[in-house]
């Protein structure tokens, strides 16, 4: 395998090209030490730069200018004087306007010729990184179905090369393999006419689409605050809930399920953790391969140019990653471009930033959002919906091992749902006048008894096996009841339950009055309560909606 450690490009000055050995493959030149990586900088992107740059339209148009890591351009080799922080202060309607014009001046027949250049003297990098991840795919697929596997695809320049090297390792006559698009319903437009073209150009190529539907970006924000860099809820609710439901749908009985996705360690320090071949994925059930992962920018690109295949167009504008638009890991360069190139969105996403720290009484909304401080949020203050993650409990002086709570939503059949995962609900036994549920082991003996009369809002749990909890000490049973309680007042169906299950015994789904239903079949649960260990609170939304401490005996919160 290909170490990313062994990152070193060099730079032909012959060519004007950055190379992956200190020898050039085209002119026979021996190059320069260069950056560690580079990605390729676009005609339509040279227009922006010389706008940004003060020079005159179509000035960059014989030039070869690349961008390395930290958005640092290289002008025939020489880095540029180009600060990004004074972005902020430019007019993205004018710059507009003047990039409409000026784009007319766009010449790409130098930027052709130096990408042929490019390919040719690269040729060997080529060759060792294709085949190797070719290699590598019918290595790990070897006695396997193609009707057990799937690519990933988001519309990104690495989907795109994953599911190309896919269609050559894995396609063949009467089989070509399942692309599952997961449609967040954020993505740039550019993303979905590039999803649009793939499948106009690929007829043959199944390509399904993963959607909540049943969830909206702007109403969810409303009631939990915008995403940030430390709870990117919108993934959980928005992808990998979504992905995972269409996964049990399509593959319902499989044992096994194959993923390929284009996970690349040189994306960031989170992603660099990855291992190429895991089965410790967000997913559930499925065995994940990532055939590029030790692969830089220079790579992808290389491939792309390479091949020829089509890419998502913002690429060319300048975007080094594309995902969604609203994204709070989007560098201050990607908004930028956001500012330009999707105007509508990107206002009316600020606008509901601003909206947003004004509800959360944030003195300077507008700068506050400016400088970006709305992407370190933490916790839900300011919330009315976070005080549902406060569960108010008292030990029961009356009964021994006993707890009472105060709910802050009236009792209803599903709070009986949540405790499945701890013992079988027996609904034909206990008090109905006292509201009794009883719960037993596989051998019928009582574990625990919630008491709680329907419609209203104290509720007793009496514990008679702690074993049942999987844990040991009255404290800890506590914890775990806390966590099923958490869940039962803040359950809003981002399906990350669901996900976590690896017995599809969960379903989540909203009901026609927008309320949630969670529902766990018994006759798949395993009693092994993931579901509720896997959070460190029991549900996500309350990792979400952490909220300060209150100084009160017998409250708890995250």
């Amino acid at each position: 395998m290909i170490h990313c450690s062994e990152s070193q490009l060099y730079w032909c000055e012959e060519c004007k090209i950055p190379l992956y050995e200190p020898v050039c493959g085209c002119c026979g030149a021996k190059g320069r030490r260069f950056v560690k990586d580079v990605r390729v900088v676009f005609p339509e992107e040279k227009v922006l730069l010389e706008i940004l740059l003060g020079l005159k339209a179509g000035e960059l148009n014989e030039k070869s200018l690349w961008n390395a890591a930290g958005n640092v351009y290289y002008l025939d080799g020489v880095r540029m004087p180009l600060s990004i922080q004074r972005l902020r202060e430019m007019d993205a309607g004018k710059i507009r306007k003047t990039y409409d014009e000026n784009r007319k001046n766009m010449d790409d027949t130098f930027f052709k010729q130096m990408i042929q250049r490019f390919v040719k003297a690269n040729a060997n990098r080529y060759q060792e990184i294709s085949q190797e991840a070719l290699s590598y795919i019918w290595e790990e697929t070897q006695g396997m179905e193609i009707g057990d596997m799937f690519v990933s695809f988001s519309g990104g320049k690495d989907s795109t090369v994953v599911a190309d090297l896919c269609k050559r390792a894995l396609d063949g006559p009467g089989k070509k393999i399942l692309h599952i698009f997961g449609d967040t319903t954020l993505e740039f437009p550019m993303t979905e006419q590039y999803v649009a073209q793939y499948k106009k150009e690929n007829p043959k190529t199944p390509m399904i689409s993963s959607r909540n539907k049943e969830k909206n970006f702007e109403e969810l924000c409303e009631i939990v605050g915008p995403p940030s860099r430390v709870m990117r809820w919108c993934c959980t609710i928005f992808k990998t809930g979504a992905i995972n439901q269409k996964i049990s749908a399509l593959f319902r009985g499989k044992k096994r399920i194959v993923a390929f996705q284009g996970i690349r360690h040189s994306e960031s320090a989170s992603r660099s953790k990855y291992e190429r071949t895991s089965t410790n994925s967000k997913i559930a059930k499925q065995l994940t391969l990532c055939p590029i992962i030790e692969w830089f920018d220079f790579d992808v690109w290389l491939y792309l140019m390479t091949t020829g295949i089509a890419f998502n167009s913002a690429y060319r504008l300048g975007y080094a990653r594309v995902g969604c638009y609203c994204c709070p890991n989007n560098s201050l360069w990607s908004e930028f471009l956001s500012s330009i190139f999707i105007p509508d969105k990107y206002n009316d996403f600020q606008n509901l930033l601003i909206d947003f720290a004004k509800k959360v009484g944030k003195k300077d909304a507008e700068v506050y959002v400016k400088e970006g401080k709305w992407k370190a949020r933490q916790g839900g203050n300011g919330l009315d919906y976070a005080r549902k993650s406060i569960v108010s409990y008292e030990p029961c002086v009356k009964e021994e091992n006993a707890f009472n709570y105060d709910l802050t939503r009236p009792i209803t059949e599903e709070l009986y749902e949540l405790f499945k995962p701890f013992g079988t609900y027996q609904s034909e036994l206990g008090n109905k006048r006292l509201g009794e549920a009883y719960f037993t082991d596989a051998d019928n003996n009582v574990v625990f008894v919630l008491q709680g009369r329907p419609g209203q809002t104290r509720c007793k749990v009496i514990v008679h096996r702690e074993d049942a909890f999987h844990v040991k000490g009255m404290s800890k049973v506590r914890e775990k009841i806390d966590c099923q309680i958490t869940k039962y007042q803040m359950c809003m169906g981002c399906k990350a339950c669901e996900s976590v299950c690896r017995f599809n015994a969960i379903t989540v789904k909203e009901m026609p009055d927008k309320s949630t239903s969670y529902t766990i079949n018994e006759a798949k649960c395993v009693k092994c309560t993931e579901c509720v260990s896997h959070f460190s609170v029991g549900c996500y939304m309350r990792k979400v909606l952490t909220i300060k401490r209150e100084d009160k005996e017998g409250t708890t919160n995250a």
